[in-house]
């Protein structure tokens, strides 16, 4: 099974050179360490940041320089920094090309549940309603299973929605799935070392293995 960092490096193999990517709160913020030196992507942070870094080693944080989850992060030569409206300005009119979020749960119809657990204190929706709300290509980085061995993957959602019909694709510690339009969740690669029957076993939405499946490559 991969590691939360595999599952950040799986994903940055997704970003398209030029693009502007917003990195949600949890192992998304980790695709900001995997992107290719060479490859010219501008990282967005709700709290207002264009030209996010990777982490910065220790001993070099700054305390004043942090993502929308309060982590001390980097900016990179030529880094902008803003408030809040401009930068949900820039979500809701859709200025940037893909957004990575965790998920607490997923719908074979790609919906999406990731602000909020009944019972619960939660601090606020923070950025995820609008992202889903204005985003037109949404990857989810998540763990395939709760700590009880559930599923999160589902036919629908229990969870109060973040959005509907939203999510394109989820990269777990077990596979890398799309999400069908005409809902499902479609196997396109396996992690190192597991089989289909260990991913249909953890996904309790429907699956659908179209032949051969390939192993993840890194």
């Amino acid at each position: 099974m991969l590691s939360k960092e595999q599952i950040a490096q799986r994903i940055a193999r997704e970003i398209k050179d030029g693009y502007y990517v917003n990195l949600g709160i949890g192992i998304p913020t980790l695709v900001a360490n995997y992107i290719p030196a060479d490859m010219d992507v501008v990282l967005q942070s709700e709290n207002g940041l264009l030209g996010m870094g990777p982490f910065p080693h220790e001993g070099e944080e700054d305390a004043d320089t942090i993502n929308a989850g309060k982590q001390t992060i980097t900016t990179l030569p030529g880094s902008a920094i803003f408030d809040s409206a401009m930068s949900f300005g820039m979500i809701r009119a859709k200025k940037v090309h893909l957004t990575i979020l965790g998920a607490m749960e997923v719908s074979e119809r790609g919906d999406i549940a990731n602000w909020k657990i009944p019972g619960k204190m939660v601090k606020g929706m923070g950025g995820a309603m609008d992202l889903v709300a204005s985003a037109e290509n949404i990857i989810v980085a998540m763990q395939h299973v709760n700590k009880a061995g559930e599923s999160k993957l589902l036919p629908q959602c229990t969870l109060p929605l973040t959005g509907v019909r939203c999510v394109k694709k989820i990269v777990t510690e077990l596979a890398v799935l799309d999400v069908l339009p005409n809902g499902g969740f479609k196997l396109l690669e396996r992690a190192p070392g597991v089989n289909t029957e260990d991913i249909q076993k953890a996904t309790a939405g429907k699956l659908i293995i179209d032949g051969d499946v390939p192993e993840m490559a890194f």
